[in-house]
């Protein structure tokens, strides 16, 4: 299969724009599906502390046989780890478990402001980035206002910001402010939930050019110039959802799904509401 086409971050860094999620993957199920996913050509793995699946992860790369130095990991800190001293524990904690010396990219999983320690996490972030136990850093999750807050704070600013984007909620005010400050917009989520592949407009457009739904809204982030990291463990869609460099969305279909967007398509936790 064709390689991932590569952005490249604010920072100089390189990083695949197609990757593998692990969000919901037991930690023995991730070494299968993050080996597969390399086999089939993924040089990209976004895992998180909380995902409890950092072990499998770092057991499905050694398994696979690929350089380090050709794939592109990323691991966040999760908010009970916020504030500085913790923070900077926390990330010898990922690598431990990951069993590397350095993450590609660590970020920030959520602002979770009432802790009121995001500016201080980011603090931490900007010194394990000095210390290249990270070699890129950024957030997940954040507003426009966290972010300024935490630039304003350090002169650092993210070169990625994870959140919620699928048709059905395409966050184009946040990317808008991202694309300002040069920051690569990542969307978790991207086939939202699965429910985005039911849509009588996606399922048109599959049957068109011969694709999955899923094909379709994966080409569409791509399109986009978006980061996206779809999840799955099953093998045939692991390599279905790498399977989208050979073709692309015409105008007009690529603008049908634009016009799917919602202001209310929300589908999980608000930043500013999300209670953990």
């Amino acid at each position: 299969m064709n390689p991932s086409p590569i952005v490249v971050l604010r920072d100089g860094r390189e990083m695949p724009q197609l990757g593998l999620g692990v969000w919901q993957v037991p930690d023995n199920q991730a070494i299968n599906s993050v080996s597969e996913a390399l086999r089939c050509g993924y040089r990209a793995v976004d895992t998180a502390a909380i995902y409890r699946n950092e072990n499998g992860v770092g057991q499905g790369i050694k398994s696979s046989g690929i350089s380090r130095q050709e794939i592109f990991v990323t691991t966040k800190l999760w908010n009970e780890d916020q504030g500085y001293d913790l923070a900077m524990r926390a990330i010898d904690s990922s690598l431990s478990k990951l069993n590397l010396e350095y993450v590609d990219l660590y970020l920030i999983h959520w602002p979770s402001p009432k802790r009121g320690l995001y500016k201080e996490s980011w603090k931490a972030l900007v010194e394990i980035k000095k210390t290249g136990r990270a070699k890129s850093i950024g957030v997940s999750n954040f507003m426009a206002e966290h972010l300024q807050e935490i630039m304003d704070a350090t002169g650092e600013v993210p070169v990625v910001n994870q959140v919620e984007l699928h048709p059905r909620f395409q966050q184009r005010e946040l990317r808008e402010f991202h694309d300002k400050h040069n920051i690569f917009t990542q969307s978790w989520s991207p086939l939202g939930q699965g429910k985005i592949l039911q849509e009588p407009v996606i399922q048109e457009i599959a049957r068109k050019y011969g694709k999955t739904p899923a094909q379709i809204v994966i080409r569409w982030h791509l399109q986009n110039n978006l980061i996206v990291i779809p999840k799955s463990v099953t093998p045939t869609r692991i390599q279905e959802n790498f399977d989208v460099f050979n073709f692309k969305l015409e105008s007009s279909d690529f603008e049908k799904i634009q016009n799917m967007d919602d202001p209310n398509g929300r589908a999980s936790w608000h930043p500013l509401t999300a209670d953990f």
